[in-house]
């Protein structure tokens, strides 16, 4: 019996080992067909149809990000380089004295200076005839205030030589004059300063109207005229603008006779704004 008993039990142990064997092996089978794609015959496993949609549409899509030019990122726009203004420049322009010829005459002794810059040889003698005038005769009050006389937006106003009281003529009515000369001319007038700047910057002076002494006039005047009440100073003056820089501009004064007159920026500024920003030049459609 003991010996039977232990024949049982070695049989028991190996049938149970080759249970063992056999279980491992199927299992070592189904990982590798699981990590291989593969199935026990070695035969390539086949991709549900699902899962092949799935990525050919995933496939479709990139395609279609890659190759739509809506999806491309549009390369930036090359920027112009910033170009610095320039702070100063002074021109050499001629300067022209207005007396004794012409005591009254500075605004047309400035369009002389102007004109001969341009390359047009005339004087301001030989320009005279051609000016603008407004010969309205003068009316005085009780007071001795002026009641009535000429306008000059119309033209010059007064007698220019001195012979009697003379006043002067504004930019309206002197452009006519630089027009006939340079076709280019331009009226510059109620632009702002930044403007005449550029025009220097270009090559181009500009005659412009302040004062005699260069502040801004507390004795100002109105009387009537042809057109309507004429507000203004006998302090007017105009004078040919050269140069500038950060704190000064440069001008030829007439009556001075001053070639490249340092004046500061902001206190001519404000005298040629109280005068109404009047301003002539041209450009360099003309050369």
């Amino acid at each position: 019996m003991t010996v039977l008993w232990k024949g049982m039990q070695v049989t028991f142990g190996l049938f149970l080992i080759g249970g063992l064997l056999f279980a491992s092996t199927v299992f070592g089978v189904l990982l590798y067909g699981k990590l291989t794609g593969q199935d026990w015959f070695g035969e390539p496993e086949v991709l549900s149809t699902n899962v092949a949609y799935a990525e050919d549409s995933l496939n479709i899509t990139k395609k279609a990000e890659v190759s739509s030019p809506a999806a491309l990122t549009p390369a930036p726009a090359p920027q112009a380089p910033v170009m610095e203004k320039k702070s100063s420049i002074v021109l050499d322009a001629p300067l022209v004295f207005q007396k004794p010829e012409l005591p009254s005459g500075c605004e047309l002794t400035s369009l002389t200076m102007l004109l001969n810059y341009y390359g047009v040889k005339k004087t301001k003698m030989q320009l005279l005839p051609e000016m603008k005038r407004d010969t309205t005769p003068i009316r005085y009050n009780k007071d001795g205030s002026i009641a009535y006389w000429g306008n000059p937006n119309l033209g010059f106003v007064g007698e220019i030589t001195g012979s009697s009281k003379g006043f002067g003529i504004y930019h309206t009515a002197l452009m006519d004059l630089l027009q006939k000369y340079v076709p280019s001319a331009v009226d510059l007038s109620r632009e702002s300063f930044n403007k005449l700047e550029d025009q220097l910057l270009a090559g181009f002076p500009s005659v412009v109207w302040t004062t005699i002494d260069y502040n801004v006039p507390d004795n100002w005047v109105i009387w009537d005229s042809p057109i309507g009440p004429i507000q203004t100073t006998f302090m007017e003056h105009a004078v040919l603008l050269v140069g500038f820089d950060e704190q000064f501009v440069y001008v030829n004064d007439p009556l001075s006779g001053r070639s490249k007159q340092k004046i500061e920026k902001e206190r001519f500024i404000a005298t040629w704004e109280a005068m109404g920003q009047q301003a002539l030049s041209y450009t360099q459609a003309a050369k």
